[in-house]
């Protein structure tokens, strides 16, 4: 008899077994064919973050809420423990579901005929934020069971990350950290008791409680939240209560600087129109984007922004960008009059293709010191000159007759310029635009001419800026970065030398007044349509661009009167710290420099070759012997002694002609063969 009741007991227990396995294994089935849907906890808004990783701008979440991803170290510990002492005093202990609340609802229910409580825990509101559904017996029953699926899925800090990203703030905006930022302009990791008692209550009744619209019903909930809490915790009571600051009048505007950047980086196009708060159109796509921007100095330079445009007329709008000289990391960058339609705002101006005036000279001079045409104490005629058809004049149509080079280039004189790219050659300067980062945009079909030398050509504000970078920093190229990360390698564009000639020219007093020490320069195209200011010190390099986006002109505006006194404002505006001396060399007397210089006397810079006729010679004079010839880099075979060689052209194209003598010198000379 034992043995048979042993038997039937082991029996029963398998069968046992088996069944709760059978029970488990539907469960798992269910949970896998049927999971919580987690789509709204993953369609969220995106922050673009400065180089801190402080946030700079916030987008919204597709659709138009204010939704961003928060966790529980993203928020203070007083507000995690007011909330789990509101809503669910059992939270770290319970399954997900707590069945004492849930009796204890359902017999105030009985007796009262109506909803008293509801015994959600936080666990079943995280399912009912994911999902919401109407207030009703089958919504709790599902509540319960996605109440464990989540237990099952995630930890208690993660479902409490669900609530805090979901739970609605009032209006469009959901989660702690997004009603942060609307109630109390901060972010949530700030937040004091009160403010957070407050972001506690308004889930409770959204819309009923929205301090901008019910402040006394907001006042009370939110000190509610905070007499419950000092139940259990002494440090937060009635003083709490009498020097907590009243509940905000009103909902403060989200993040927004740089915007120009925030829609750029987020892949976002141009809004169709302003929308201050988001309330419709497509939002960002829940990334967190790191800039190199400096919140700092992009709120200075907004600031200054903003002031300038006061002082523009209508349809005038404006572009600033501040990088620093050594890393090119873009510290401050405004594309604009963000969301004013009259000045273009939606436009992203530091992109915007214009003509850079006079901004060019300064790279044209280096060139020219680069190639032994000149030295800053060189004399050059400015007299009225015709070259071929072209016949240029200076912007006060004058001429200062003879000047010094040095002079000429702080003039921002015409004749001069022309003068230097005709000996120098367009192609050559166009090719030494492109290595500097601002590569000439011609006309399709247009080869590089003399109208280059004033700006005949267009760039942009980040192409000039790039190009302005590598005369402050010894002839050395590198593109303008946005993002953190690997810096680009910085590759030659002006020997050291000629770029710190130029700079040199370039270091004078504002005449507006401002910070000494600025190499700067300004440029004005024609008909006044592009007014330009740029400038860098031995730390940071900046320029400001003003003018109609539509491109038609600005009367009275010019690069000195416009551009240049925000520029000067920029620099004031950059952090105290002493001041490093710009990198500049002393120049040699010229005299010195022009004897027995090497040259390349054929082909001259710019020339055309038929590809028809031929071995073309290769010349050079001066210089010490023996001369090496190469084309393209590549070595032109000849004898070392002489100073020729013949070279073949492989066919149609541009070639760069470089002679080298014993002592390291060089001369070059870009040509088109045709």
């Amino acid at each position: 008899m034992p043995l048979t009741l042993r038997r039937g007991h082991g029996r029963r227990a398998r069968r046992a077994l088996l069944a709760g396995a059978a029970v488990l294994a539907a469960v798992v089935a269910l949970d896998r064919l049927n999971p919580p849907d987690l789509s709204r906890l993953n369609t969220l808004g995106t922050e673009v973050l400065d180089r801190e990783g402080r946030i700079l701008s916030v987008l919204p979440a597709p659709g138009g809420t204010w939704r961003l991803a928060t966790t529980t170290a993203e928020v203070p510990p007083h507000l995690l423990d007011m909330l789990v002492a509101a809503e669910d005093r059992r939270f770290r202990r319970h399954p997900g579901v707590d069945p004492l609340a849930l009796g204890r609802a359902a017999l105030q229910w009985a007796r009262a005929g109506r909803i008293v409580s509801g015994g959600s825990t936080l666990t079943m509101q995280a399912a009912r934020l994911l999902e919401p559904r109407p207030r009703t017996l089958r919504s709790k029953a599902i509540e319960i069971l996605r109440a464990l699926q989540l237990e099952a899925r995630f930890s208690k800090e993660e479902i409490l990350g669900i609530w805090l990203t979901l739970a609605p703030m009032g209006g469009n905006l959901e989660g702690v950290r997004a009603g942060s930022l609307a109630w109390f302009g901060r972010p949530a990791a700030g937040l004091d008791p009160a403010e957070a008692a407050l972001l506690v209550a308004i889930p409770r009744r959204p819309e009923a409680l929205r301090p901008d619209r019910h402040p006394e019903a907001a006042r009370a909930a939110r000190d509610a939240v905070l007499a419950r809490r000092a139940a259990g915790a002494p440090g937060i009571g009635p003083l709490d209560l009498a020097s907590a600051a009243p509940v905000p009048a009103a909902r403060r505007p989200m993040p927004r600087l740089a915007p120009h950047l925030a829609r750029e980086l987020a892949g976002l196009p141009p809004p169709a129109r302003e929308e201050p708060d988001a309330r419709a159109g497509r939002g960002g796509g829940g990334a967190r984007i790191a800039t190199t921007i400096d919140l700092a100095l992009q709120r200075a330079a907004e600031d200054i922004a903003a002031m300038a445009l006061r002082d523009l007329p209508d349809r005038a709008s404006l572009a600033l960008l501040l990088a620093d000289l050594r890393t090119r990391e873009v510290r401050a960058l405004v594309g604009g009059a963000f969301g004013d339609l009259g000045r273009a705002g939606a436009l992203d101006l530091t992109r915007a293709v214009r003509s850079p005036g006079s901004a060019l000279k300064p790279a044209l001079y280096a060139l020219a010191f680069e190639a032994g045409l000149a030295a800053p104490e060189t004399l050059l005629a400015d007299l009225p000159r015709r070259f071929g058809s072209y016949a240029p004049e200076n912007f006060d149509r004058g001429f200062a007759g003879r000047i010094t080079v040095a002079d000429a280039l702080r003039q921002s004189l015409n004749l001069p310029a022309v003068a230097l790219l005709q000996e120098l050659g367009p192609i050559r300067f166009a090719a030494a635009l492109k290595a500097a980062g601002a590569p000439p945009r011609l006309p399709p079909g247009a080869d590089p001419s003399l109208p280059l030398a004033l700006g005949g050509m267009g760039t942009t504000l980040r192409e000039i800026a790039a190009l302005y970078a590598a005369l402050g920093d010894g002839g050395l190229a590198a593109p303008l970065r946005l993002q953190p990360g690997p810096a680009a390698p910085r590759r030659p564009a002006f020997e050291p030398r000629a770029a710190g000639r130029a700079t040199a020219i370039l270091v004078q007093p504002f005449p507006t007044g401002g910070p000494p020490g600025i190499a700067w320069k300004t440029g004005t195209s024609w008909g006044g349509r592009d007014a330009w200011a740029m400038g860098f010190d031995a730390r940071h390099v900046a320029g400001v661009w003003v003018g109609r986006p539509d491109g038609t002109p600005l009367p009275g505006a010019t690069g000195a009167r416009t551009a240049l006194p925000i520029l000067a404002r920029l620099f004031e505006r950059l952090p105290p710290a002493p001041r490093e001396p710009l990198p500049v060399r002393a120049a040699a007397p010229p005299m010195a420099e022009a004897i027995d210089r090497l040259r390349l006397t054929f082909p001259p810079p710019g020339a055309v070759l038929a590809e028809a006729v031929g071995p073309v010679t290769l010349r050079a004079a001066g210089g010490r012997r023996p001369l090496t010839f190469l084309v393209d880099g590549a070595p032109v075979s000849g004898e070392p002694a002489r100073r020729e060689a013949a070279w073949t052209p492989p066919g149609p194209g541009f070639y760069r002609v470089t002679v080298l003598d014993a002592q390291g010198a060089a001369a070059r000379a870009e040509v088109a063969v045709r």
